[in-house]
């Protein structure tokens, strides 16, 4: 099953361009999308002989559809601390992200994941400050991170659910 689930994507073909340019997102109407709220069920490895840990967060939405995100080791540690409520010393990226936001007036609404693109995940931040909403391009482990330290919600456009099922 690790091998299948390592590989379901390795096929996948879109017709559709990357996501917008970094500089365009702030002059583009934000695409109005069929979202469904996820939960973070956990972070796991995955160890195959002769070749580095791999790590993926899993997200499941409340009719059990699953979608496994492949992450980096430190995006795992700090997503796995953010679930178990460890506070670290000093603060990681991702609590210094959440403090810069926090005092400059800003608090993270909601978080989504909103492509899949030649096998990569794709995610935006919604970050509301003085009653005005301001969307960032982000990766996901990087975004849901953020969104467990802040409590905000994280959700899962349906073509994602959609690409996801197709795949396998």
């Amino acid at each position: 099953m690790s091998e299948r689930f390592r590989d379901m994507f390795d096929d996948w073909q879109d017709d559709e361009g990357p996501p917008d340019e970094f500089d365009e997102l702030d002059r583009i109407e934000p695409r109005r999308l069929d979202e469904k709220e996820v939960r973070v069920v956990g972070v796991y490895e995955h160890q195959e002989s002769g070749i580095p840990p791999q790590f993926f967060v899993l997200l499941q939405d409340n009719r059990g559809r699953r979608v496994p995100i492949w992450i980096g080791k430190y995006e795992a540690l700090s997503i796995s601390m953010a679930l178990e409520g460890d506070v670290p010393d000093r603060p990681m990226t991702h609590d210094l992200l959440k403090n810069v936001i926090e005092r400059l007036g800003g608090s993270v609404e909601r978080i989504i994941v909103d492509d899949l693109w030649q096998s990569t995940f794709y995610a935006k931040i919604t970050i509301v400050r003085n009653g005005e909403s301001i969307e960032i391009d982000s990766r996901p482990s990087d975004a849901i991170a953020l969104a467990l330290r802040t409590r905000s919600p994280i959700y899962v456009a349906e073509p994602v659910f959609e690409s996801i099922a197709d795949a396998m």
